[in-house]
């Protein structure tokens, strides 16, 4: 099923940034998931830019990857 959902351009650049960093772990999105306490799909929706994240899970991701808030951050203008 193909969605038409206009993505936000925010949303977009947090789920790119997020995949950098995640990538640059060497993990995959299922590890990436585990450690923040959600599954695959809903991770894959971040990084997709389709998920709009309450600050409490931002700061899980940030906890759960061993990153700061700034370095999630990062290149979001």
């Amino acid at each position: 099923m193909k969605e038409n959902v206009k993505r936000d351009r925010d949303l977009v650049q947090f789920g790119q940034q997020l995949q950098k960093i995640r990538m640059g772990k060497g993990l995959t999105q299922s590890e990436a998931a585990a450690r923040i306490g959600k599954d695959q799909g809903y991770y894959n929706r971040i990084e997709c830019g389709h998920h709009n994240l309450a600050y409490k899970n931002i700061l899980k991701i940030a906890r759960g990857l061993g990153v700061s808030l700034e370095e999630l951050f990062k290149g979001i203008k």
